[in-house]
């Protein structure tokens, strides 16, 4: 989704921005292997509530309401869906984004991350784990099955190596205006244009 379906480098950073915060700290102690995903987003979630105290589901989303659409991804998704194909946002994004992108593009499934909320919709801190960042191909492999594809029928779209998995779960794997080489070289077909209709001269 970030980077692919959406204009923006990452929908965690994204809010950052909005509340003046950063998590730098916390993504070195997770690339160090010093937290796992659960407490990445404690701690994500911890900044926000810290510059807001009575932060609340329909405040993120508002602040999400803004990111905008990747160039080309209504028309990509449209064309898509006429030729047959079901389409799904795999991210280890913030799951309200995810939910806005596939009601607006009209995608099928969509997973991503989230947080716990009390009966008023006021954050609690904790979060709600769907897609770990090292772990996408074993959502896409569930995705599979769940529609009942064979893994040459799947193509997957991504812009990180983080997405690395999701292509070995795929017959094909496009980089999308690759943010390292790492995605870059794993990949079947790289795009370097910020365009996703040219994910369709691929498919």
């Amino acid at each position: 989704m970030d980077g692919v379906l959406v204009d923006i480098e990452s929908s965690w950073v994204y809010v950052h921005r909005h509340f003046g915060v950063d998590n730098n700290h916390s993504l070195q102690a997770y690339l160090d292997g010093e937290i796992d995903d659960m407490e990445f987003i404690r701690r994500d979630v911890a900044l926000w509530l810290d510059k807001d105290p009575s932060l609340t589901m329909d405040k993120i989303r508002r602040v999400l309401a803004d990111a905008p659409m990747m160039n080309g991804a209504a028309e990509t998704m449209r064309r898509l869906k006429e030729m047959g194909c079901k389409t799904a946002i795999v991210s280890a994004g913030i799951d309200v984004l995810a939910e806005r992108v596939a009601v607006e593009l009209r995608m099928d499934l969509f997973y991503a991350n989230g947080f716990r909320a009390d009966r008023a919709g006021k954050l609690t801190g904790e979060g709600i784990l769907n897609v770990g960042l090292g772990e996408k191909g074993d959502k896409v492999d569930m995705i599979a099955d769940l529609l009942g594809y064979e893994k040459d029928n799947v193509i997957s779209v991504g812009n990180s190596r983080y997405d690395i998995p999701m292509f070995a779960s795929s017959g094909i794997g496009i980089a999308f205006c690759p943010i390292d080489e790492d995605v870059r070289r794993e990949a079947d077909r790289v795009i370097n244009e910020k365009n996703l209709i040219k994910v369709l001269d691929v498919i």
